[in-house]
């Protein structure tokens, strides 16, 4: 484990995982650093700072309704911590159009989000 707080990161990632599901965005944006890092999984590219990340979530959730739900914690050699998610995608008819497993990857500063990847399974 790191300086950074990975050895707590499992379960300050869970929480952060139920708040994304309860579209908590004062939580999510609260546990992410200033200028994070966010991939737009949506419509492509990253996101720069907590606003893009914000407004970001507004467009997706009006249209999408996706759920995620960790599955795996590993720890990589770089202090980054690797989550496998199980993702089911909805549309807001409820409509499923996307259910699989993929993988984020964070980097903690000071036990807050400063980037995540998605890195999809093999």
């Amino acid at each position: 484990m790191t300086a950074s707080g990975s050895d707590a990161a499992p379960t300050r990632l869970t929480a952060l995982y139920a708040a994304f599901n309860e579209r908590d965005v004062p939580t999510l944006l609260a546990s992410m650093t200033p200028d994070v890092s966010w991939p737009n999984g949506w419509e492509g590219g990253v996101l720069r700072g907590r606003a893009e990340v914000r407004d970001y979530w507004r467009r997706q959730w009006a249209e999408l309704d996706p759920s995620v739900t960790p599955t795996s914690f590993v720890v990589e050699p770089d202090g980054r911590i690797a989550v496998a998610v199980h993702q089911v995608v909805r549309d807001t008819a409820g409509v499923e159009l996307a259910n699989h497993t993929v993988t984020h990857v964070y980097r903690l500063v000071d036990g807050l989000v400063a980037e995540m990847e998605i890195r999809p399974q093999p």
